[in-house]
C-alpha cells in the first residue's frame, strides 16, 4: 500500500499540473500578427507585380483582397486514473494522459469586381491626394511623373498599345523646379479646403528670407505653368486646362493607367515582342521617354529580388538593390489606399464552432 499511495500522490500532482496550464491564446498573438502581416504584404506585392506584367501582355488584371482572417485553435487535455487492490502485493495502478491540438485558420477572399473595381482602380486619383503626398515629404518629381498626365496643359509621357509618347520638355522642367523648391524649403506648398469644403487650394507661401536661387526657380515655374507672377494663392482643379492664371489644372491618372505606364517598362523576351505577344514598351520609345521603374526578366528565379513572380515560364522581378524602383513600386501600392472609395462592403459571415 505504501507504493500505491506514492503513485497516487504522483498522479494527483500530474493532474494538478495539467489543470494549471495556461491558455494558448495570448502566447500566439505576437507571432500570428507578425506572420499574417508578412504573408499578406508579400502576397500583395506579388499580386501587384503580376498584374503589371500581365498588362504588358494585354492580359486583364485580377485583384483579390483578403477579407478576414480567423485563427481558431483548440487544445483538449484528459487524464485517467485506475487501480486494482488485491491481496498482498498484488496491487495494480494505471495512469493515462492524452491531449489534442487543432489549428484551423479561416481566410476569406473578396474579388475586386463591378462597381468597386471601377471606383477603386479606374477613377482618376484626387489631385489633392497627390499633393498631400508631396506635402508629407515624398519627392515631388517622382510623385508627379507617375501620377499626373498633365499640369496646366504640359503633358507627361503617355503609354498606349502602339507605344510610348515622350513627355513635353517643359513638363519635365516644371517637375524639376517643383522638386528644387521642395528641397530648398523656400516656398512651401500646402493643400487646404475653402469654407464650404468644396474646392481645395494650393497656397504658395514666400518666406521673407527666401534665397535668390529659389525665388528664380519659383518665377520660372510660374512662367511655365502660365500662373500669375504676383498671386500667392492658386486653386487646384481637375482638368486639362486652367480657367485663368490663378488655377493649377491637373489631370491625374487612375491606378490602372499608372500600372499600364509601369507595364511598358517591364523587360520582356525579344521573342515575345517579335511574335506580338507583348505590347511595345519603353525599349522602342524615343530617347526622351522617362524610366521610373526597372522590372527585370529572366528564365531562372532571381537571387536578390525585392519582389518576384513567375508568368508565362519567365521570372519578372525588381532588384532589392534598386532603391528608385523599390520606392516607385511601394509608392504605387500606397496609392491603392488613396483610391479607396471608403464605402463599407458587407463581409462574408464566418461561423466559428464552439468547443
Amino acid at each position: 500500500m505504501v507504493r500505491t499511495t506514492h503513485i497516487l500522490r504522483f498522479d494527483l500532482f500530474f493532474l494538478l499540473a495539467l489543470a494549471g496550464c495556461k491558455s494558448i491564446g495570448p502566447g500566439q498573438v505576437a507571432g500570428d500578427r507578425f506572420d499574417y502581416s508578412a504573408a499578406i504584404g508579400d502576397s500583395w506585392k506579388r499580386q501587384t507585380l503580376l498584374n503589371i506584367v500581365k498588362l504588358r501582355y494585354l492580359d486583364p488584371p485580377i485583384f483579390v483582397d483578403v477579407g478576414q482572417i480567423v485563427a481558431s485553435r483548440t487544445l483538449s487535455r484528459s487524464v485517467s486514473v485506475g487501480g486494482n487492490v488485491g491481496q498482498g502485493n498484488d496491487n495494480t495502478l494505471t495512469l493515462g494522459a492524452a491531449g489534442t491540438y487543432t489549428d484551423q485558420p479561416t481566410v476569406t477572399y473578396t474579388p475586386l469586381t463591378g462597381n468597386k473595381f471601377i471606383k477603386s482602380l479606374m477613377t482618376p486619383l484626387p489631385p489633392e491626394s497627390v499633393f498631400f503626398m508631396i506635402q508629407s515629404g515624398w519627392p515631388a518629381d517622382a510623385v508627379l511623373l507617375s501620377t499626373v498626365s498633365s499640369i496646366n496643359g504640359l503633358k507627361n509621357q503617355a503609354t498606349t498599345v502602339q507605344g510610348t509618347a515622350p513627355p513635353d520638355p517643359d513638363f519635365l522642367r516644371a517637375l524639376a523646379l517643383i522638386r528644387k523648391i521642395q528641397v530648398a524649403g523656400g516656398v512651401a506648398l500646402r493643400v487646404q479646403q475653402d469654407v464650404q469644403k468644396q474646392q481645395p487650394t494650393i497656397l504658395a507661401i514666400r518666406r521673407p528670407d527666401i534665397a535668390a536661387e529659389t525665388k528664380a526657380d519659383s518665377e520660372e515655374l510660374r512662367r511655365l505653368l502660365r500662373l500669375d507672377p504676383n498671386a500667392a494663392e492658386f486653386k487646384l482643379v481637375f482638368g486639362a486646362t486652367a480657367a485663368d492664371d490663378k488655377e493649377v489644372a491637373v489631370v491625374t491618372r487612375s491606378i490602372i493607367q499608372l500600372m499600364a505606364t509601369m507595364s511598358a517598362q517591364v523587360e520582356v523576351p525579344a521573342k515575345d515582342l517579335a511574335e506580338h505577344r507583348a505590347a511595345p514598351g519603353l525599349e522602342s520609345a524615343p530617347q526622351e521617354a522617362q524610366r521610373f521603374i526597372q522590372i527585370h526578366s529572366s528564365k531562372n528565379s532571381p537571387a536578390n529580388a525585392f519582389v518576384a513572380v513567375s508568368y508565362r515560364g519567365q521570372w519578372f522581378w525588381i532588384d532589392d538593390r534598386d532603391l528608385k524602383s523599390k520606392r516607385t513600386f511601394s509608392f504605387m501600392m500606397l496609392l491603392f489606399t488613396l483610391a479607396d472609395t471608403g464605402e463599407s462592403q458587407p463581409l462574408p459571415l464566418v461561423t466559428i464552432p464552439a468547443h
